[in-house]
């Protein structure tokens, strides 16, 4: 794809440390006695107590595997069903004839999965603008009776696959100006995520936080929201477009997140998972470019977390579809998503949204769906 071809994509579609884990490596040492040692000439050589030394190293191997067996079982348990995962995987992936599709060894996810087995139906904003999306743009009762058509609209083209609703809230938000720490991002008060959760509530609809991390990082700004994230529906997105590595403030050029990064909101995510007993996180990484993600193969999956990269980028129909080509489909990562855009979209010629059975007909079907 040529540089001109990128700079038309980008015209068109936008304007506008780490924390490490270190794992703890264990061996097991067996450590026995040997008595009655005896050396020769040829060197040394034990004439008594080897038999005792072999049977004390069959016991502790057979222990060895009786705990490993018993972890697997206790793992086992707490998955859900691995022919009916991979099953539904595959369905999401028909038609493909690249082998890209469904994403090979991906880990089964704990119990309490919602992916592939639901479809993702979100819509996103802010509720101090209007200008971010639907989610600020109408009051709330509205929103919702709008939601819930999209809803129905995807449960009647694809019957297969159940749609829930979501609201997908930017708690942190890129700025135009650096503010007081000079970080370019503004953290929304937690007042503010409070009711979004009372919102989502009148349709037991999931929760998404979304970060733009400006000149900030995730490493600050995610431990911020465990409070909210330890919550069974709350989920999290981030947003690359946002990150900014060099000089230039968020608006000025398209930013980025590398494997490190998403590793690290996963790894966090996948933590909270474990200490508090807590169903799959979902976490969307919203993606229109390139550049947006960087070493996409590096990133890790995990049973804790179902990771979705979300074409994030408006304009006319086949633009938007070449994109999803681009980006989504040549690099797969787990799971995809697609965005509406209600107004943007409307811009270019034809002037239309794309239809949910044009978006329902892309290899792989997207499992997250958002509307801005």
């Amino acid at each position: 794809m040529g540089y001109s071809y990128f700079l038309c994509l980008f015209a068109a579609m936008k304007q506008g440390t780490f924390r490490r884990v270190i794992l703890p490596i264990f061996s097991i040492g067996l450590l026995w006695g040997l008595h009655g040692c005896q050396f020769t000439e040829s060197g040394r050589s034990f004439a008594t107590g080897a038999t005792a030394a072999e049977d004390t190293v069959a016991i502790n191997e057979d222990t060895v595997e009786t705990k490993e067996d018993t972890v697997a079982k206790q793992v086992r348990s707490t998955t859900v069903d691995s022919l009916e995962y991979h099953a539904l995987v595959r369905d999401l992936a028909e038609h493909d004839t690249t082998g890209r599709w469904p994403v090979a060894e991906q880990p089964v996810p704990l119990t309490g999965a919602i992916l592939p087995y639901k479809r993702i139906i979100a819509f996103y904003g802010n509720l101090y603008s209007a200008k971010m999306g639907i989610l600020g743009e109408l009051p709330p009762d509205d929103m919702l009776a709008k939601l819930d058509g999209e809803v129905a609209a995807w449960n009647a083209v694809d019957t297969s696959t159940e749609a829930i609703p979501a609201l997908h809230y930017i708690a942190v938000t890129a700025q135009g100006s650096g503010g007081r720490d000079g970080k370019y991002r503004s953290r929304m008060p937690f007042s503010q995520v409070d009711s979004v959760l009372r919102i989502a509530k009148k349709r037991d609809a999931l929760v998404f936080l979304d970060i733009q991390v400006g000149f900030s990082t995730l490493a600050d700004e995610l431990p911020r929201l465990d409070t909210f994230l330890r919550m069974p529906h709350v989920h999290l997105g981030i947003d690359p477009e946002f990150s900014m590595k060099d000089d230039l403030p968020p608006g000025k050029r398209v930013g980025h997140f590398t494997a490190e990064d998403i590793n690290f909101a996963a790894s966090h995510l996948a933590e909270l998972v474990r200490e508090h007993d807590l169903p799959p996180k979902v976490l969307v990484v919203h993606r229109f470019t390139q550049g947006m993600v960087k070493d996409y193969s590096r990133i890790a999956l995990r049973p804790e977390v179902q990771v979705v990269i979300n074409m994030d980028g408006w304009g006319a129909p086949a633009l938007k579809k070449n994109t999803y080509q681009s980006y989504i489909f040549r690099e797969p990562v787990q799971f995809t998503g697609f965005k509406f855009f209600y107004k943007n979209d409307l811009i270019p010629a034809p002037h239309r949204m794309m239809t949910v059975e044009e978006v329902n007909s892309f290899i792989p079907k997207p499992i997250y769906i958002q509307y801005q």
